[in-house]
């Protein structure tokens, strides 16, 4: 081929991040920005793990059009069946058949033998090529499999009727020269290779995965799996940002590139990060806010005398810099409305109105509104789910010598104003006793972090928390230039999903 096909995991494995879960809404929301970034498939989920995933995939299929959709399955009958009917409605549906294949997977697993194993795989391979043309096969936990059963395993899938053979490096345990190896080894050793994509799945237990990747392409591999931000299991996935950047900025080198906008990478980069609360670190290459800052005075004084003296990449080309839109409180409804839309919020009328409103209401309070603002608001006021207990007053007092005190006003789920109060620690700790005393729902917080999202006196600080129930995480996320205001959106936020989770689980029951 003379491109390489980037796979978009972030709807699938991206979200097995702890505390990332995502709403339907913003699974679709993600997926149009996926399409406008160019990206060639998209795993939209995992159909049936939950009807709250089957209903994203399905709602996917059905919207998206400029990308080929894909759905996981096991090698079982079920979820083969599940994932066609999530996918029946796409232009160009595509059904993802895994199996492990390593001896450690089958042993301790699975915990099925090598001849059940190539059984399987050419019977759901099979099921799945009824359905669809477009079927990719994976043997799970790849590369600590034996090449010979690896090879056999492919030959099966191959003659079943894969088009896509997947290598996944489950548990990031490959170095890039090996990794390199075994696409190299495969691509010439199992029979019918040429008739198929070799594709690279990778993970960054050991901080490699974009090596990897980029070592499978250099070997012939002409797809890559990965996630905006690198976001996925355990340490995540390969960053689709970096390997996109890196085949891009050294085509030299590679000699192949991929079909990827990337002008869109950073809003893709913001929209994912703020709809699952996981903060991009500042340092993250090409997406994070320091990727192209200069501190050093002699970095600045070459970047003002040649901006390639110390920039390989041009910020433009991910969507750091053009034309912006300076929103204050003068703005109006249309000149917010271009501006999400630029940054690849499309609303509906009523939302639209919801988050102007927030919008007129933050903009009395800062100078200038920014698009991480924007995003914000977004996030905060139109994509959060649906509000179970709604916020409506928080007052604290505190100070060197007095107990911190907290009154809290929530709005319930039949529309009574709930008030209570609570003395704490410190002002937050106050704060969460007191909606606890609200919402007597049970539960332990495990993260609890506060950052500045924009820049000056007047910045929003953004909280995001982590509370842990019924074996479950649930991430809550709040934004507001007082601290105080948004660590109580962020615990109630929380604690909606909570709620929700068990609202759907008993309506399943």
């Amino acid at each position: 081929m003379d491109r390489v096909i980037i796979f978009d995991t972030t709807l699938r494995d991206g979200e097995q991040s702890p505390g990332a879960s995502l709403t339907v809404e913003e699974k679709v929301d993600i997926a149009h920005q996926l399409e406008r970034l160019g990206v060639d498939v998209i795993e939209a989920g995992f159909p049936i793990s939950s009807p709250g995933d089957f209903q994203a995939v399905q709602r996917i299929a059905r919207e998206v059009r400029g990308a080929t959709i894909c759905g996981l399955a096991r090698a079982v009958p079920a979820d083969v069946d599940r994932a066609y009917e999530a996918l029946k409605e796409a232009e160009d549906p595509r059904i993802h058949v895994f199996i492990s294949s390593s001896d450690i997977h089958m042993a301790h697993q699975i915990r099925k033998g090598r001849g059940e194993i190539l059984e399987l795989t050419g019977a759901m391979v099979r099921r799945a090529k009824g359905y669809v043309s477009n079927v990719e096969f994976s043997p799970m936990d790849a590369t600590r499999s034996d090449r010979e059963f690896l090879v056999e395993i492919l030959r099966v899938a191959i003659e079943a009727g894969a088009t896509t053979l997947n290598i996944p490096d489950t548990v990031g345990y490959a170095m890039p020269e090996e990794f390199g190896d075994l696409i190299a080894y495969l691509i010439e050793h199992v029979p019918g290779a040429e008739k198929v994509v070799f594709s690279a799945h990778c993970h960054d237990d050991l901080g490699l995965a974009v090596a990897n990747s980029l070592a499978a392409v250099r070997r012939g591999a002409r797809q890559v799996e990965c996630t905006i931000n690198g976001i996925g299991e355990r340490a995540g996935n390969c960053s689709l940002e970096e390997v996109v950047m890196a085949l891009r900025t050294r085509s030299e080198y590679f000699g192949i590139d991929t079909r990827i906008d990337t002008t869109q990478l950073y809003q893709t980069s913001r929209m994912v990060s703020n709809y699952t609360g996981i903060i991009v670190q500042p340092n993250k290459a090409v997406v994070g806010a320091n990727a192209f800052a200069h501190a050093s005075g002699i970095h600045q004084d070459g970047i003002l005398k040649e901006r390639t003296t110390f920039e390989i990449m041009d910020p433009r080309d991910v969507g750091l810099r053009g034309s912006t839109l300076v929103l204050g409180k003068l703005s109006g409804r249309h000149a917010f409305k271009a501006r999400l839309e630029e940054l690849g919020y499309h609303l509906s009328p009523e939302d639209l109105n919801r988050a102007f409103a927030r919008f007129k209401e933050l903009a009395d309070k800062k100078k200038v509104v920014t698009d991480e603002d924007l995003a914000m608001i977004v996030s905060d006021e139109v994509r959060s789910p649906a509000e179970i207990y709604r916020l409506d007053f928080v007052q604290v007092t505190c100070g060197d010598h007095s107990i911190p005190t907290a009154t809290v006003r929530l709005i319930g789920p039949d529309g009574v104003a709930l008030c209570d109060s609570s003395t704490g620690t410190g002002p937050v700790d106050a704060v969460y006793k007191a909606v606890n005393r609200l919402i007597k729902v049970e539960n332990r917080l495990i993260e609890y972090s506060v950052q500045s999202v924009t820049a000056g006196l007047d910045a929003i600080g953004e909280v995001t928390i982590r509370i842990e129930a019924d074996g479950r995480i649930f991430g809550g996320r709040g934004a507001d230039t007082d601290i105080i205001v948004a660590s109580t959106r962020a615990y109630v936020n929380a604690l909606n999903k909570l709620i929700a989770a068990r609202q759907a689980a008993a309506v399943g029951r």
